[in-house]
């Protein structure tokens, strides 16, 4: 009988070891998938008139890995470098600011903010879904981690927002 019971509570164990390494190999950075409705920006400011939300945003060319290498030595020629330092080159030619209405039921994905109040509890989660109330509070609240850094990749449809994605940054 206690054989019997090891043994199931072997298997048990080692099934949640199995899914456990599921999730977390799955939950790992994915590059954001450009696409024609999605932009890459900057969000400057955040206003909130009667419950109805726009960004201030300045579009950016945001590129990583080799699309990035290929990008950085045509405009670094002079920089000695081989690729961008840390694997992302960000592009911005014009600074103009735009304003994006937020469809009030936008999907926000956070990879890292200020959870706690405290620096030593920011850690990246990635794709955090969090409300959007929630998002415009955190990017107000910027003591801690300033979450405006942060470029954002925008999902734009029928002239709305319908979804934030923080880009992370190594």
């Amino acid at each position: 009988m206690k054989r019997k019971a090891l043994g199931v509570s072997v298997a048990i164990m080692g099934l949640l070891v199995f899914i456990s390494t599921a999730y977390a190999g799955s939950n790992s950075y994915q590059p954001v998938a450009k696409t024609p409705d999605t932009i890459t920006v900057f969000i400057n400011h955040i206003d909130n008139n009667g419950g109805k939300i726009s960004l201030q945003a300045d579009d950016i060319q945001w590129y990583e890995g080799k699309e990035a290498d290929k990008v950085f030595l045509e405009r670094e020629k002079d920089s000695g470098l081989d690729g961008p330092p840390d694997g992302y080159y960000i592009v911005n030619d014009d600074k103009q600011v735009k304003t994006l209405e937020v469809d009030p039921n936008a999907v926000v994905l956070m990879q890292i903010y200020d959870r706690t109040g405290n620096i030593y509890n920011v850690t990246t989660e990635w794709n955090q879904a969090i409300p959007l109330a929630k998002f415009e509070a955190i990017y107000h609240a910027n003591k801690v981690l300033d979450v405006s850094a942060y470029p954002y990749h925008l999902t734009i449809k029928d002239g709305k927002v319908v979804k934030i994605v923080q880009q992370y940054i190594p």
